[in-house]
């Protein structure tokens, strides 16, 4: 989670975009991120920024109800001014000994909420006289209909990273790192009317409604500790990491149905924990071969991970029915907006993993470079894996050279997707059902047709030229094709009554039915990424750089996943639907492109940037006239920012992200029943509109 680093404590960030498990395994299917430190002797700096959303959007509004007192436009213009972030941070070097150093970085960060939902033109109170469905509440004409919370969450979080150093002599070193972070969220889920259809309010609790929220907290924590040293012709590396991280929910604002007026409005859900620890040995050394042009650059490691997961129940009233009626008929159980977790729930697993790998790397003539590397993995609850990639480049001359690349990955299930479980209880004809998450291993599941979970497999190839124009200028083109097999994917909730059925038929009584992770979509993507560089000295002696890249890919779902058992039902239940088909195919542009351009001169400088997002799809599992397929059209966002160096202690920068307030396409209320949700889901730049901000940076 890149969240618990704080901005401050990085030094650099290096992307490798090729898919690299033979060189870093599982995690590395879809390439590399690495992020160099900071290692400060001394110094430091103290960086303020605050900013907010300063925006205008507009939503399409459905239909009041027939005879409402109640109305709006057909389209509705709001101006919002909030989503406040004011982040404080900064660093602080140390000398250790001679040569040694201790660079500690910290953040708080406060985010306020985004709001951008729709117009609920629905009735919200019980009618006056139920006989006469035009008894509105008067209420209905004052109520505020823009009752969502549609947009980012509201954040506080404190983090401290420390980095650390020292060379013992000319050939021994040792290094750690140590971080912490407390975060605390809060977001909400749909409005519940005051006199809901579903029958998910108490009146005498919430005479208004209300609006349930969730507030996840989570602390997270690493350490990490190494040692770097020379035996005869080797460059050694050992380290242990530990890595903890636990998140713990309170469901706020909100009742559990079945315990009528006596229900509380705050429960503790729950909540899981994940702890990993992973000990680390390579080894780097060049060896003389003869026939090649440089010598041959060997590196080989080992590696142990062990990870564990684990699930804790909730308080009783976060899940439990208590009883109470409505109507004559049970009502859902636990709070709402999200059940805790069960006591049948709970989980406390755990895995080792050992691999290792060996990477070869020289020039095999003066301009051809070539590698080599292969990964051998071995999971305890999975099996085995074994992953290579091979590379070559040649330079045809100073100004043009050519690289490819030939590999295979692979991604291990994690413990989340083969273990977490979570139950809600509906009632069908006042008889309860349990509805559950399942691990793929479970004897309901299992029933239903599932498979213990197997890797995902990647074949990745890629082949690319690279151009050097001179004064710095250079053009790359880089077209890739990418295999994944197996993938994994949540199946659709499978509570039909043919799977009750079927499942009462198995000897699981009372089970209604759910969803589990399951291998089996297939998918090809194939793409191109262009990226072009130019810096230009100004005879002032300012400098501009100039980057524009473009990305086109298309991917094609090959193969879908399906059971014996649920096709034999009729009728038959689908596990990988069609929105989730064309989610995958088309959910993301198939083309993107941004052009930056950045100006120095002096103490000032100023930076734009231009960001194309090609046209998306939203779709329906069974599209119609009223609630079709929804496409979002190609949006450009244009961010600005203006810097000035005060002093050589003084740094502030002003500037706009998104500054002529970009939307994605406002959703028809066709695919809007309830009004609260104003903007398609997947939306490539978000919906939250301008935000425009401010920095002061204080060094020392």
């Amino acid at each position: 989670d890149l969240n618990t680093i704080p901005n401050s404590a990085v030094r650099a960030i290096e992307v490798l975009r090729d898919g690299a498990s033979a060189q870093y395994g599982s995690d590395a299917i879809a390439g590399v991120i690495n992020l160099r430190m900071r290692e400060d002797r001394e110094g430091g700096e103290l960086t303020l920024s605050y900013g907010g959303r300063d925006s205008e959007y507009s939503t399409l509004v459905g239909a009041a109800p027939a005879g409402a007192t109640w109305s709006a436009p057909n389209v509705l213009k709001r101006s919002v001014n909030d989503g406040e972030i004011f982040t404080v941070g900064g660093w602080k070097g140390f000398a250790i000994g001679d040569s040694g150093f201790l660079t500690i970085s910290a953040e708080y960060k406060e985010q306020e909420r985004t709001e951008r939902g729709g117009y609920d033109m629905r009735r919200q109170y019980p009618l006056l006289n139920p006989a006469v469905a035009t008894s509105f509440d008067p209420r209905e004409q004052t109520f505020n209909r823009f009752s969502q919370w549609y947009g980012e969450p509201e954040v506080q979080q404190a983090t401290i990273f420390a980095n650390a150093g020292i060379d013992l002599d000319e050939s021994r070193s040792l290094y750690g790192w140590a971080s912490y972070q407390d975060r605390s969220a809060l977001s909400a889920g749909f409005q519940r009317l005051a006199d809901d259809p579903n029958g998910r309010n108490v009146i005498s609790i919430y005479p208004d409604g209300f609006l349930p929220k969730l507030q996840p907290d989570v602390t997270d924590y690493s350490l990490g500790f190494g040692s770097r040293w020379e035996m005869g012709e080797w460059d050694m590396d050992a380290s242990v990491v530990y890595g903890y991280n636990e998140m713990m929910y309170t469901i706020v604002n909100t009742l559990n149905r079945s315990i009528g007026a006596a229900s509380k409005t705050s429960f503790d859900a729950g909540g899981f924990d994940h702890e990993q620890t992973v000990f680390n040995v390579s080894g780097v050394r060049s060896l003389e071969v003869a026939g090649l042009a440089s010598p041959l650059n060997l590196a080989l490691g080992i590696e142990a991970r062990q990870e564990t997961y684990s699930i804790t129940a909730g308080e009783p009233d976060s899940y439990r029915n208590g009883g109470v009626l409505l109507n004559g008929a049970p009502t859902a159980s636990g709070a709402q907006v999200f059940p805790g977790f069960q006591p049948k729930n709970e989980v406390d697993e755990s895995r080792e993993a050992v691999g290792a790998y060996i990477d070869l790397e020289a020039n095999i003539t003066e301009q051809l470079l070539g590698s080599i590397a292969i990964r051998a993995e071995d999971y305890s609850d999975f099996g085995g894996n074994v992953s290579g990639k091979v590379a070559a480049r040649y330079d045809f001359s100073d100004s043009l050279a050519i690289r490819t690349s030939y590999s295979t990955g692979f991604r291990a299930p994690s413990l989340q997707q083969q273990f977490f479980t979570t139950t809600s209880t509906n009632f069908v004809s006042g008889v309860p059902f349990d509805v559950t998450t399942f691990p793929a291993t479970s004897s309901v599941a299992t029933a239903l047709g599932a498979k213990p979970l197997d890797s995902e497999d990647s074949t990745n190839v890629s082949v690319g030229l690279v151009f050097r124009l001179g004064e710095g200028a250079s053009l790359t083109f880089d077209a890739y094709k990418i295999e994944l097999e197996n993938r994994i994917v949540l199946s659709e909730n499978l509570t039909s009554a043919a799977v009750r059925t079927f499942l009462t038929n198995q000897g699981f009584v009372a089970i209604g039915g759910g969803r589990f992770f399951l291998n089996g979509v297939d998918t090809t993507t194939e793409g191109l990424d262009v990226v072009f560089n130019y810096p230009i000295k100004l005879e002032s002696g300012g400098r501009v750089d100039f980057t524009a890249t473009a990305n086109f890919n298309d991917t094609e779902v090959t193969k879908v996943p399906t059971t014996a058992q649920l096709a034999a039902l009729s009728p038959s239940p689908v596990l990988f639907d069609r929105n989730n088909r064309l989610t995958f195919e088309r959910g993301a542009p198939e083309d993107k492109f941004a052009l930056s351009v950045s100006w120095t001169q002096g103490d000032f400088g100023v930076t734009g940037r231009a960001t194309r997002y090609g046209d998306a799809l939203q779709a329906q599992n069974v599209p119609t006239v009223t609630a079709p397929d929804f496409l979002m059209s190609a949006k450009t966002l244009i961010d600005l920012e203006a810097r000035y160096t005060i002093n050589e202690r003084i740094k502030f920068a002003v500037g706009a992200d998104n500054v002529f307030d970009e939307y994605p396409d406002p959703i028809p209320p066709g695919l809007n029943s309830t009004g609260a949700v104003a903007f398609p889901q997947l939306s490539p730049f978000g919906r939250s509109g301008r935000f425009v901000y401010g920095r002061v940076t204080f060094g020392f």
